[in-house]
């Protein structure tokens, strides 16, 4: 079994009243602290291949003069925000990453799924050292691209500890598209939403989630609270949300007459 819980509770815990918010609070982080999170058989999985530690040297201070040396030399601004929790601000490290390496990055995943994936950033005192000052696990919160030639202008990271809760816009991958019967009868597909938020602990981001149209029929639609996703993620917004609809095609003008 991949979910394991602690069959007992420390006294204290078993001392609370469970009716107390703040009694139910506690029990709930000590049973999330007491919780070991692995990916479950048939969800997607980070591929290995793409595994990358990201290179990064340290940066003192920032503003748009610096910024514009750093791509000048082939970097990209940075921040790697210190998040205890993965959900409030704190301190920060201002750091410079290589651009050749986020630019091979973006394009071999895809926007969307590099800021779904987790990577090992090691801070040097420069690219070449073999010093490493520090090494984190760290999740791209948001990467700002060149509108014209598509360069990363600048990237934040989170950092992305074991038992973190991170919000994160997992990309949605639609398939069973051949055998849909409302597609089959020329239908179209109207893709609503691209990714769905979800808070995730930080051991079992998912890379993205597969979105099935096999069973969908013209005029049927998907929501997000119908997606299959880990038990330990929670949906952000409204399971109500619309992804995806399979819409029938337009009424031609012999069928108007």
């Amino acid at each position: 079994m991949l979910l394991r819980r602690a069959t007992t509770l420390p006294k204290t815990l078993q001392n609370l009243r469970l009716f107390s918010p703040v009694a139910t609070a506690a029990l709930a982080h000590q049973q999330i602290q007491e919780t070991q999170l692995t990916y479950l058989p048939g969800f997607p999985t980070p591929d290995p291949k793409y595994a990358e530690t990201i290179l990064a040297v340290p940066r003192s201070v920032s503003g748009k003069s610096i910024s514009a040396k750093e791509r000048k030399a082939g970097r990209v601004p940075s921040i790697i925000f210190e998040q205890e929790d993965g959900q409030h601000g704190g301190n920060k490290r201002l750091v410079s990453v290589q651009t050749n390496q986020i630019r091979k990055l973006v394009n071999r995943l895809g926007y969307s799924f590099f800021l779904s994936r987790l990577f090992d950033v090691e801070v040097r005192h420069e690219i070449g050292s073999d010093e490493v000052i520090e090494k984190v696990r760290a999740l791209p919160r948001s990467i700002h691209l060149h509108s014209g030639t598509d360069a990363p202008l600048n990237v934040t990271f989170i950092r992305a500890p074991p038992g973190a809760l991170l919000k994160v816009d997992v990309p949605l991958v639609f398939i069973g598209d051949d055998v849909s019967p409302g597609l089959k009868k020329g239908a179209s597909l109207n893709t609503i939403k691209r990714t769905v938020k979800f808070l995730c602990p930080a051991e079992i981001i998912p890379p993205y989630i597969e979105v099935d149209l096999s069973q969908l029929d013209v005029g049927q639609k998907l929501v997000t609270g119908d997606l299959k996703v880990h038990p330990a993620l929670k949906l952000i917004r409204s399971k109500d949300e619309p992804i995806v609809k399979i819409a029938g095609g337009r009424v031609t003008d012999q069928q108007k007459k």
